[in-house]
């Protein structure tokens, strides 16, 4: 089971002000962020018109961390904080950890193709809830490890202990809660402790079910076990002793993903070549994503649309660049590559 080191547990439960919560939902955002560029690399790893419900599952899942995203953004907004998104050191160094040392220091996430390996050993593990539901096992606890679900469970417990009165009624009209993306029963206003015990809910239940269920919403099942489909090649379905993957085919054809070069950077490219040239844009293209997201989570909210149409464009550049060789004659095409740098 995928865990976050015990610290950043114990800073939420030892806070005493508002301000104390300031890093730890900074570290929730660049969280739900981190898992972003690898899930949308996976999909667009994977050839237009081949395995479309495998990209469907993932992208479905892309979208609501973007939603995680905003969600956390907004109770730091609500209790006065600021959001950083747009800074060194908000996006990981890929491969490597994800923020908050989560699964440990063997635990490494790069940037790759789609393969249902890759699904098991990384973004199951990523999701995993502390008792999934078709596998009642629990993993030993190691001392200085806690889960992420209990990350987020410390916060609701602080947030609710500290009271409405770290709220800040001036905040509301620097919330994102723009509704043409997400639907407005999980996208809404922080107005106080009970909305944002709330909110903080969607994030856990939509990543990894209740301890009772696999399911976030009545025909949505969560972020693990949509990846459990996709690994299984089946959908998951109720059965006299629970639940298995055991329903309709979920087929993968492994000739309908594109051969990328693994966690690409554009140094390893020479200036002037289509691979260099593509892989530029799009680095470019998402800095602007992330500029756009700082400018939309500290007090322009109506970027949104701008934020989420640059993703999009963002997706249309990942289509011409993952078919594009890392040089001429090579068996290997460019990946995405999440790089910081200053637009």
């Amino acid at each position: 089971m995928i865990r976050l080191h015990r610290n950043y547990v114990r800073a939420v439960r030892q806070a005493r002000a508002a301000q104390d919560l300031f890093g730890p939902l900074q570290n929730a955002i660049e969280l739900e962020h981190s898992t972003i560029p690898p899930y949308f690399t996976a999909t667009a790893s994977l050839v237009a018109g081949k395995n479309e419900a495998i990209a469907g599952l993932i992208r479905g899942i892309t979208m609501q961390e973007m939603l995680h995203m905003c969600i956390a953004s907004n109770i730091l907004i609500a209790i006065g904080g600021q959001p950083q998104i747009n800074r060194p050191g908000f996006v990981p160094a890929y491969p490597g950890p994800l923020p908050m040392h989560i699964g440990g220091p063997d635990f490494t996430v790069g940037i790759e193709a789609f393969s249902r390996d890759l699904v098991k050993q990384v973004f199951m593990q990523i999701e995993e809830p502390e008792v999934p539901i078709p596998v009642n096992e629990k993993a030993e606890i190691e001392p200085e490890y806690e889960t992420i679900g209990a990350f987020y469970r410390a916060l609701q417990a602080k947030i609710v202990e500290l009271g409405d009165g770290i709220f800040e009624p001036s905040s509301l009209p620097r919330q994102v809660v723009e509704g043409n993306w997400f639907p407005p029963d999980q996208l809404f206003p922080i107005t106080g402790a009970d909305s944002a015990v709330r909110a903080i809910d969607i994030i856990v239940l939509q990543g990894e079910g209740s301890s009772s269920s696999p399911y976030e919403s009545p025909d949505v099942l969560a972020h693990f076990y949509r990846f459990g489909e996709i690994h299984a090649g089946r959908a998951l379905v109720k059965t006299p002793d629970g639940y298995a993957y055991a329903g309709a085919p979920i087929p993968f054809d492994d000739n309908g993903v594109y051969p990328l070069r693994p966690n690409c950077k554009l140094a390893q490219f020479t200036p002037g070549t289509q691979a260099h040239t593509r892989l530029a844009q799009f680095i470019y293209s998402y800095n602007s994503l992330l500029n756009a997201l700082h400018t939309c989570f500290n007090g322009q909210p109506g970027r949104l649309d701008a934020a989420i149409g640059l993703m999009y464009s963002l997706r249309i550049e990942a289509v011409a660049l993952v078919q594009t060789p890392v040089a001429p004659g090579s068996a290997q095409n460019v990946g995405p590559s999440f790089e910081y740098m200053q637009t």
